[in-house]
């Protein structure tokens, strides 16, 4: 059973319990700022277990993140807990690949979640691009965020969620409505946290989104994104300056030292 108080506490929400608009934007900014994203038990070589007993004792319990299964099943959790009527979808994800590429598997989960304004597709999982708020699940309407504006696109087989960038609108990931089961969910789960060619367990993706910067790690290199347009980015060069990043930017206590996940690292 999702205990809602540990959570709202780790995530510093202090609204009402009810299964409104306004109650799941506000959890969906706060999340991302306070539980990261990150995959450093796939970095590892350690298994990523989905049931709630231990995803709380993860990402609630303890000073850790998840990647995108973790992440949208604790969520989902919570918001079932509320009161909310949550759906979870798959998708495949576009974000900054070749067009001419080969597709890429159906390996991000995402939810749909009822409100009493419509649905809104909610994900607080997308490691490389965190989301800070639910988005209305119409196509075409440009959609203004905390972290910026977003849109979804439809076609007749999927609908496309979009982002805004200084280049133009850039494809972020495409799914269908299908509901997904745990089933479906622990397979391809798997996939991503065990097969040896899995980016997961051959790079390190971290990510926390506050509203006032957007801080990524990716391997070695460091990049924080201001809210006012400032980038800076920079490349670790040792392990203390892994540790410090971790504890001080991302708030994440690691599961292994900092000298062992530094050694995993490619170089950038």
């Amino acid at each position: 059973m999702m205990d809602l108080s540990s959570y709202f506490a780790r995530i510093g929400y202090v609204g009402p319990r009810t299964a409104t608009l306004p109650t799941l934007r506000a959890l969906h900014t706060l999340h991302p700022a306070a539980i990261p994203f990150e995959n450093l038990d796939p970095l590892l070589g350690r298994p990523v277990p989905l049931n709630l007993d231990a995803l709380q004792a993860k990402m609630v319990g303890s000073r850790r993140g998840g990647y995108c299964f973790e992440q949208n099943t604790l969520f989902r959790a919570v918001l079932e807990g509320i009161g909310f009527s949550v759906t979870g979808l798959a998708a495949r994800v576009v974000w900054m690949t070749p067009p001419d590429r080969q597709p890429n598997p159906r390996a991000h989960m995402v939810l749909k979640v009822d409100t009493d304004d419509g649905a809104y597709i909610t994900d607080v999982g997308f490691g490389g691009f965190l989301i800070a708020a639910p988005v209305k699940l119409a196509a075409g309407i440009e959609q203004q965020t905390p972290a910026g504006m977003l849109r979804l696109a439809e076609t007749d087989d999927f609908v496309t969620l979009q982002a805004q960038l200084a280049s133009g609108w850039q494809d972020v990931y495409r799914f269908t409505l299908e509901p997904q089961f745990a089933i479906d969910y622990e397979v391809v789960n798997w996939f991503t946290s065990a097969h040896p060619n899995s980016r997961f367990r051959n790079n390190m993706l971290i990510e926390r989104l506050t509203p006032e910067v957007r801080t990524s790690l990716f391997n070695k290199r460091r990049t924080l994104r201001h809210a006012d347009g400032r980038v800076e980015e920079t490349i670790l060069s040792t392990p203390d300056e892994l540790a410090h990043s971790l504890n001080a930017e991302f708030n994440i206590e690691p599961p292994a030292d900092a000298v062992t996940l530094f050694a995993r690292l490619p170089e950038p």
